[in-house]
């Protein structure tokens, strides 16, 4: 996957930091995104993430994801 693909979310998967349900279990499973970022350096220093993908779901919405949780929309 690269910047700008677009992903959907395959697994089950709930957060608690999306906008509209602060606090609350809100199940993401199945929502389409784009990734924005793929995170593999920090300070110029390469690093290996467990959550290295950066998906935009809504302008306000962006959660880190893995490799294991999306696939790729076509």
């Amino acid at each position: 996957m690269k910047v700008g693909d677009r992903v959907r979310v395959k697994t089950q998967l709930s957060v608690f930091h999306h906008p509209e349900h602060k606090g609350n279990s809100f199940e993401i499973t199945g929502l389409e995104g784009e990734v924005v970022r793929i995170h593999t350096e920090w300070h110029g220093r390469p690093i290996s993430p467990n959550y290295p993908y950066e998906v935009r779901f809504t302008p306000r919405f962006v959660t880190h994801l893995s490799d294991h949780e999306i696939e790729l929309v076509s």
